[in-house]
């Protein structure tokens, strides 16, 4: 703690560190500090500190109700997208030995995963990924603390390591970003003591074996598509939809082609309880909604997707007077990521009203950062974030879906073009292309701004995000047309797309 020792705060000891307070000329020991050490609060500490600000970041991870734990990071490195995607990874090589077959290739014997290996390779990808992350803040000059972070008041906070011992540090700007973490339904007897949920999967040294995914949010789809790309027998338990808040057109088809890939779903369902076996299974009753009757089931994994809650409990928020969403928990935040108190922030998952996402808190963050510096004035633009769901057939999209440009426009103002099509790949693979599928949702009359694009099939993600751009530039359905394509790809098939739903014509593709 003698970085806090500068002459400039008033010391006083607790326990083997120290406290300080901001003394009588007002002045701070840093310009910001940030509660929470994930991908938002990481790249906004940066860039303040870039920009000549003294900064510090708070972080530490309680560990899940099952124990685990991780490094720096947050939950995108450490406990999901990344951890996520070289699983799924590991699930498309499944299905490219099959195909390899057809393709000529002579495979020895029937394959056969291990999860052992590929559990300890993602683990030690994450952790050089945790210790990066140390070094960058190091690189950047930013003070690192590994303790849990609260407020005192709108310009302290208080500090407590692992071990309880606390610090105070004060700051002229505050930004939380605390992000959430995985909701348990506490309702059902079992769900707690019985079940994981992604702060564990990732982490597990042995396989889940049969699993139950409980709920069928991107997080239960994504997870329930891996496990059963490696070979383990999964079932997703669905209480009303799968992706809410996404085109459900296109999340039927998500849906439609993990059922043919092998997944099994339990539509109208929801858990009752989860009861451990004396063989060490775990038993599961539900009650389907539909014919109002309990059934039961053994699996060895149960895993709980069903929702997120902010980090925002322990934060001592209220004490501050930051204002709170009572229903989520979450800040309240105004445009420029303001909270009720002027000199605190919160940017990411624990904002109300913000996109769950990696890039979008990453962007908030630096551009908080920035304007903090006194550099900029530029705000966040939340409007048309691209994302992508790594189901076994993959989806992406980027603005509205279908339903929300009939509410906010009406159906007889929007126009959408759409088209089957048969990915290169899946033709000598002889693989079913039935579910794969674009559609662009524009409006019909005048240039016909486009407002959303949806696509499923091989690299969504890594096909939207170039069409991500354009958005930003105000695209038309004119502009996708007038684009030469490359060939051949999946990606040309949407500035090939010609045929509308209000026509009533085959939207199926033929030729290459």
């Amino acid at each position: 703690m003698a970085a806090f020792c500068r002459g400039r705060h008033r010391l006083k000891s607790v326990g083997c560190l120290h406290t300080s307070t901001r003394n009588l000329t007002g002045k701070f020991d840093y310009d910001v500090v940030v509660i929470g050490g994930g991908s938002g609060g990481l790249a906004c500490s940066k860039e303040a500190a870039q920009l000549g600000k003294k900064v510090a970041v708070l972080d530490y991870v309680e560990p899940s109700a099952k124990g685990t734990k991780w490094g720096l990071g947050g939950t995108c490195v450490n406990v999901g997208c990344i951890p996520k995607k070289l699983m799924h990874q590991a699930a498309l090589f499944g299905t490219a030995i099959k195909d390899a077959q057809k393709y000529g290739w002579t495979i020895p014997g029937p394959a056969s995963h291990d999860w052992a290996t590929l559990s300890a390779a993602v683990q030690n990808h994450v952790k050089s990924l945790n210790w990066g992350h140390r070094v960058q803040l190091q690189d950047k000059k930013v003070k690192y603390l590994n303790m849990k972070g609260s407020l005192v008041d709108e310009h302290t906070i208080k500090g407590v390591t692992a071990r309880g011992k606390e610090t105070t540090l004060t700051a002229r700007n505050i930004v939380i970003a605390t992000g959430g973490r995985p909701k348990y339904p506490t309702h059902v007897p079992g769900a707690i003591e019985h079940g994981i949920t992604s702060d564990d999967i990732f982490w597990l040294k042995e396989s889940p074996g049969k699993t139950l995914v409980v709920g069928a949010s991107y997080v239960g789809l994504e997870c329930a598509g891996f496990l059963t790309g490696i070979g383990l027998d999964t079932t997703i338990m669905v209480r009303s939809i799968a992706l809410r808040g996404f085109d459900q057109q296109m999340a039927g088809l998500v849906t439609d082609y993990m059922e043919a890939y092998g997944t099994k779903f339990a539509w109208k369902c929801a858990p009752k309880k989860v009861e451990k076996l004396t063989s060490g299974g775990l038993q599961v009753t539900w009650t389907n909604t539909f014919t109002k009757k309990d059934e039961t089931d053994t699996f060895d994994s149960v895993l709980w997707a069903v929702g997120r809650a902010p980090e925002s409990q322990l934060l001592n928020l209220e004490k501050a007077g930051v204002q709170l969403d009572t229903e989520t928990g979450k800040i309240v935040v105004t445009p420029n990521e303001a909270t009720s108190v002027p000199s605190i922030y919160a940017i990411g998952d624990i904002s109300l009203g913000r996109p769950e996402l990696t890039p979008t808190a990453i962007q908030a963050g630096k551009l908080l950062a920035r304007r903090l510096a006194g550099v900029s004035k530029e705000l966040m633009n939340y409007h048309n974030v691209a994302t992508a769901v790594f189901t076994p057939l993959e989806y992406s999209c980027v603005g509205l879906s279908e339903e929300e440009a009939e509410q906010k426009y009406g159906k007889d103002s929007i126009e959408v073009f759409h088209a089957f099509y048969k990915p290169l790949e899946f033709t000598v693979a002889e693989r079913d292309a039935s579910q794969c599928y674009i559609k662009a949702v524009c409006l019909r009359e005048g240039d016909q701004r486009i407002l959303g694009l949806h696509f499923t099939g091989p690299n969504a993600g890594e096909v939207i995000q170039g069409f991500a751009l354009g958005f930003q530039c105000g695209a038309t359905y004119t502009h996708l047309v007038n684009t030469v394509g490359i060939h051949p790809t999946c990606a040309e098939e949407l500035t090939k797309l010609n045929v509308t739903k209000r026509s009533g014509l085959d939207a199926t593709v033929t030729g290459c």
